[in-house]
């Protein structure tokens, strides 16, 4: 095996995957808002590249094609198929792509693969069976054509790590160290040096949302936008309780350097006001959980006074990019948002016919 980079996620994309919400699913309260956040994911995506839906059956395939043509998406740009599944965060469900270098380390020598980490319902909080067999079902499939696939036998999901391109890793100790995920956490450096290629790792301590039940993903938190520029999920009112652990976190953060052993670029986002669910538990709203894709940045927006703020910050962040707010609010009820929703493939990974 020649040698291995975890790609940023700012660089050209082939296509993205959705899981898309089920009336018996978790999203069955708040289904038509959901639906509709979906919707307009995939109306923007489907507009600027390839979009892969995954449905329960042929009639709820059918029931999704009926709502993308009321949303104008992107027909041509747009294939589906049918796989059992439970939650659809597929972010932290499906594989992780990998460039993979053979011979000299030329672009031309450049080829994927991808690596498909168990998951075990975040540490084993809710059931993980369909989910951990989804990504090997897809491959069979043939939604990755002749990509090659590896199943490692060592719990992670996606959204638990960031990365630079460069061989970073930025990510929280509680989401991946963390015994209700392997029985050796202390594996954790060496499974992603071999598994991913990851060569220097930026471990936050601190850091959490309310409501968060992924113990702490990054992608919640902090996010790269290039190489020496971290956005990160700023609190700035000291009667907030997040007030202390994301004070932490800057401190943090503005304790690490890069490759070269400068100090990053942190752009802080505002926080939004708290959001509670109907049993008056708070709900893990978070700017950072915007999803890159080719010449654009979805942007989740929770009807607050923070939402333009929040998307002018990252306008400034990712320079000749299409800012596109996306209304997040209904997707914080099962804790997650725009990010946790998608999964996103390079360019370089083959895209098959329709299963």
């Amino acid at each position: 095996m020649g040698e291995l980079t975890l790609p940023p996620e700012w660089a050209p994309q082939s296509f993205v995957v959705l899981a898309w919400p089920r009336p018996e699913g978790d999203f069955g309260p708040w289904l038509e808002a959901v639906e509709e956040t979906y919707a307009l994911v995939a109306r923007a995506i489907s507009a600027r590249q390839r979009l892969w839906i995954i449905g329960r059956d042929t009639a709820h395939i059918g029931h999704i094609q009926t709502l993308l043509a009321r949303y104008a998406a992107a027909a041509a740009n747009i294939r589906f198929t049918a796989h059992p599944y439970h939650d659809t965060w597929v972010r932290d469900t499906l594989p992780l792509t990998v460039w993979q270098r053979a011979g000299k380390a030329t672009s031309r020598h450049v080829r994927p693969a991808l690596v498909d980490f168990r998951f075990n319902g975040w540490g084993g909080k809710y059931p993980a069976k369909p989910d951990d067999e989804l990504g090997a079902r897809l491959h069979q499939a043939g939604l990755f054509g002749a990509t090659p696939y590896r199943k490692v036998e060592w719990v992670l999901e996606g959204g638990s790590v960031e990365t630079d391109g460069l061989g970073t890793l930025l990510a929280t100790r509680g989401s991946i160290q963390n015994p209700n995920r392997n029985p050796n956490p202390q594996e954790a450096e060496s499974v992603l040096r071999k598994a991913l290629g990851l060569k220097r790792f930026l471990w936050l301590d601190h850091g959490r949302l309310e409501g968060d039940d992924t113990d702490g993903h990054i992608d919640t938190l902090a996010r790269f936008c290039t190489p020496d520029t971290i956005a990160y999920q700023a609190c700035e009112d000291p009667s907030d309780t997040h007030y202390p652990p994301l004070q932490a976190m800057a401190k943090q953060l503005a304790g690490f350097r890069t490759p070269e052993g400068k100090p990053y670029r942190l752009l802080p986002l505002p926080l939004p006001k708290p959001v509670h669910d109907r049993q008056g538990r708070r709900l893990p709203a978070s700017y950072v959980n915007f999803l890159l894709i080719n010449g654009a940045v979805l942007v989740p927006q929770y009807d607050d006074s923070a939402d333009r703020p929040a998307a002018s910050l990252l306008s400034r962040a990712f320079p000749g990019r299409e800012i596109v707010p996306i209304p997040a609010r209904p997707l914080i009820h099962q804790y997650g948002s725009i990010h946790c929703m998608s999964m996103h493939y390079p360019v370089n990974q083959t895209q098959a016919r329709c299963p």
